[in-house]
C-alpha cells in the first residue's frame, strides 16, 4: 500500500541511502508536474534532512574508515625485544594487512583517493611500506599506489614527488616476490602514461631498461604486463622510439620472439609493429640480415595459421612481413 507524506506528497518509501540516491530524487522532483508553490512541511523537511544527512553519513563513516587504517598501519610493529610474542606480532600482520586491502577498496573511488593522500597516505606508504620487510605489505603497498594513481593527476603528482617511481622501478627490478614486481609495474603504468612529470621521471630513471628486463624474467604474467606496457608507451609516446632503438630494443624484442612459443610472444610482436610504424630506422634494424626476422615471420605465419587463439599474434606478424620486407604501408595507416 502506498503511503504519502502528511500533506499529502508521495516521497519515496524510503530515504536515499547515497548522493547517487538523492540525486535521483532531485531528477524526479524536477521532473514532476508544476503546480502551485507551497511552504514545506515541518514534518517534509525532516524527512528530507534525515535522509540527506543518511547519504552524507556514509561518505563520512568512508573518511573515518581510512582514519583507522591509517591509525594502524602508522602504529609501531611489535618486536620480540620488546617481549611480544610471534602471535602477537602475526596478528598485527594480518591486521596490517586489512587496513591496506581495505585502503584499496576505498580508494577506487576518486574521492576518496584524493582524501587518502591529504590525510598523509600516499608519504607513508613511499616512506614505510613500499620498502616494508614484509612482502605482503610490500606488494599491498604497491597496489594501493597504482589504485590512488589512476586517471587522478594530482595523486599521481603526489606519488612522485615523494619518490614512488623510484621505488616502484627497484621494486619492479630486484624484488624476489613476484606478486610484488607485478604490483609495481601496475603502479609504474599508472604513474607513467598520460602523466609527462611520470614518464620523465621513468626515462631518467632508465625504465624502459627496467622494463626489458622485466620482459625477459622468468615471470609469464610479469612479461605480458610489461610487454603491453611497452606497447602502449611506443604508441602514445613516439618520439621515444629512436631512444629504444639505440638502446637495442629491436634486437632484444626479436630475440624474444625466438623463445619457446607461447601467448606472450602477441605482446612482443605488437610491441616490436608500434616500434617500426612509420619510423624508418626501426625498419632498417628489422632487415638487419643477422636478425633473419623475415624467415623467423613466415615460419610463424605457417605455425599459426588456422588457429584462431592465435589470429591477433598472426595480424601482427603478417604486419611486420609488409612493413619490413613487402615495401607496403600498414593497412591500418593507409587512410591517415
Amino acid at each position: 500500500m502506498a503511503e504519502g507524506g502528511p500533506d499529502g506528497s508521495q516521497p519515496p518509501r524510503e530515504p536515499p541511502r547515497n548522493l547517487q540516491g538523492l540525486l535521483q530524487m532531485a531528477v524526479t522532483a524536477g521532473n514532476a508536474e508544476p503546480g502551485p508553490t507551497e511552504p514545506m512541511s515541518d514534518e517534509r523537511r525532516q524527512w528530507l534532512q534525515e535522509a540527506m544527512a543518511e547519504a552524507f553519513r556514509g561518505q563520512m563513516d568512508e573518511i573515518e574508515q581510512m582514519k583507522e587504517c591509517l591509525r594502524q598501519l602508522e602504529a609501531s610493529t611489535p618486536g620480540t625485544e620488546s617481549g611480544e610474542s610471534s602471535d602477537e606480532a602475526q596478528s598485527d600482520l594480518v591486521r596490517r594487512e586489512g587496513a591496506l586491502d581495505l585502503l584499496a577498496e576505498l580508494c577506487e573511488n576518486l574521492d576518496n583517493a584524493a582524501d587518502f593522500c591529504k590525510l598523509e597516505g600516499m608519504r607513508l606508504l613511499a616512506h614505510r611500506y613500499l620498502e616494508h620487510e614484509e612482502q605482503e605489505l610490500r606488494w599491498r603497498a604497491a597496489h594501493l599506489v597504482g589504485t590512488c594513481a589512476q586517471n587522478v593527476p594530482k595523486v599521481q603528482e603526489q606519488a612522485l614527488a615523494l619518490g614512488c617511481m623510484r621505488k616502484l622501478l627497484r621494486l619492479l627490478d630486484h624484488d624476489p616476490s613476484e606478486a610484488v614486481r607485478i604490483k609495481a609495474l601496475f603502479a609504474i603504468s599508472c604513474l607513467v602514461r598520460a602523466q609527462e612529470t611520470g614518464l620523465q621521471q621513468f626515462l631518467h630513471l632508465d625504465g624502459f631498461s627496467v622494463l626489458m628486463r622485466a620482459m625477459q624474467s622468468k615471470v609469464q604474467k610479469l612479461k605480458v604486463k610489461s610487454a603491453f606496457l611497452l606497447q602502449n608507451l611506443l604508441i602514445d609516446h613516439p618520439e621515444q622510439k629512436e631512444t629504444l632503438c639505440s638502446m637495442g630494443m629491436v634486437q632484444q624484442l626479436v630475440a624474444l620472439i625466438r623463445s619457446e612459443h607461447s601467448t606472450f610472444h602477441e605482446h612482443v610482436l605488437g610491441a616490436l609493429c608500434s616500434l617500426v610504424t612509420d619510423f624508418p630506422q626501426g625498419v632498417q634494424e628489422c632487415q638487419e640480415p643477422e636478425l633473419a626476422l623475415e624467415e623467423l615471420l613466415k615460419e610463424r605465419c605457417k605455425l599459426l595459421k588456422d588457429q584462431e587463439e592465435f589470429q591477433e599474434e598472426l595480424d601482427f606478424c603478417e604486419t611486420l612481413l609488409r612493413l619490413c620486407f613487402y615495401n607496403q604501408p600498414d593497412e591500418s595507416n593507409m587512410d591517415r
